[in-house]
């Protein structure tokens, strides 16, 4: 805060520096998931991201993409 570190994250992958990827192993992509994701672009000043999902038998992606507000 203020000029303060208050946290770190911890980024599964950073593509070409412009897509960040948020790799899971799960049930099923959730809210919390999509949050993270927005929280990553939020911190590094990128606007997409993709979530992907590998506890499926067909691999679930998803797309984040942070808009201005």
């Amino acid at each position: 805060y203020d000029g303060t570190p208050v946290g770190e994250h911890r980024l599964d992958l950073v593509v070409d520096g412009r897509v960040v990827v948020e790799l899971k192993a799960c049930k099923a992509i959730e809210d919390i998931h999509f949050a993270t994701a927005r929280s990553y672009l939020k911190a590094t000043g990128l606007r997409l991201a993709l979530v992907v999902n590998f506890a499926k038998p067909l691999l679930d992606v998803r797309r984040v993409i942070l808009t201005a507000r």
